[in-house]
């Protein structure tokens, strides 16, 4: 049976039985997340292959990651896993900025809460900020489809990220791969500002990627390099 509308006061209603439908119409759940990590080594969760979340809204996370380049994971809970696409600009607020946006893949609901170092060498290898969090809300009545589409309207309630969005999925350059355009739409949160610059620090630890690395033993001047020299300036 198809979920009815939900509402603002209502997001529980858009939770599913887990399993999750990706955009090419290819049902994938955590395997490849886990096929590609060495959990032995890795401090990331390992998540389980069910996790029950009723009554609860749908959580959304943007992480902030110094790997081999500077990146914001965006994530969106989704029947039971996080979606997950890498940002290599970070969202902006200005609805006239498109940001390229990588699909990569799922990743546990767990994940939304870690902030560390991945050990170099690993998949990943860096620093790992919670740059922002909070809930979202689909702005469609039927997620899947709309995945599948290529086109999923959305609102955030971050600490950073709010108001209405836009993931559509788009074909540009020679590459193969499938690539979407994270928009931000004209309402009252949209913003000329570069929040990325703005706001760089995590919503949980209040650090810097630099501070972050230097608490858990990580490479600090690689991490340094992901945060801004005017906030790197500030902090000193």
């Amino acid at each position: 049976m198809r979920p009815p509308q939900s509402s603002a006061r209502e997001p529980s209603r858009w939770l599913h039985p887990v399993w999750n439908l990706r955009c090419e119409d290819t049902v994938v759940a955590l395997t490849k997340y886990h096929e590609t990590r060495d959990f032995r080594v890795t401090p990331e969760p390992k998540g389980a292959s069910h996790l029950e979340t009723p009554n609860k809204e749908l959580a959304f996370v943007v992480q902030k990651h110094q790997a081999s380049h500077l990146h914001y994971d965006f994530r969106l809970e989704w029947r039971g896993v996080l979606l997950s696409w890498a940002i290599p600009k970070g969202p902006s607020l200005d609805p006239s900025v498109k940001r390229l946006a990588m699909p990569v893949e799922d990743h546990p609901l767990d994940y939304g809460s870690f902030e560390g170092v991945i050990p170099e060498g690993e998949y990943g290898g860096g620093t790992v900020m919670v740059w922002d969090r909070g809930f979202w809300m689909p702005e469609v009545p039927d997620v899947d489809k709309s995945l599948r589409a290529g086109q999923l309207k959305f609102s955030l309630y971050g600490a950073k990220l709010r108001g209405s969005w836009a993931l559509v999925r788009t074909v540009i350059g020679g590459s193969p791969r499938t690539k979407w355009l994270l928009v931000k739409h004209r309402d009252g949160y949209a913003s000329k500002a570069d929040i990325t610059v703005d706001k760089p620090r995590s919503v949980v630890s209040k650090k810097l990627l630099a501070d972050i690395a230097r608490m858990h033993d990580g490479d600090v001047p690689k991490a340094a390099k992901g945060d801004p020299p005017k906030a790197v300036r500030a902090s000193k």
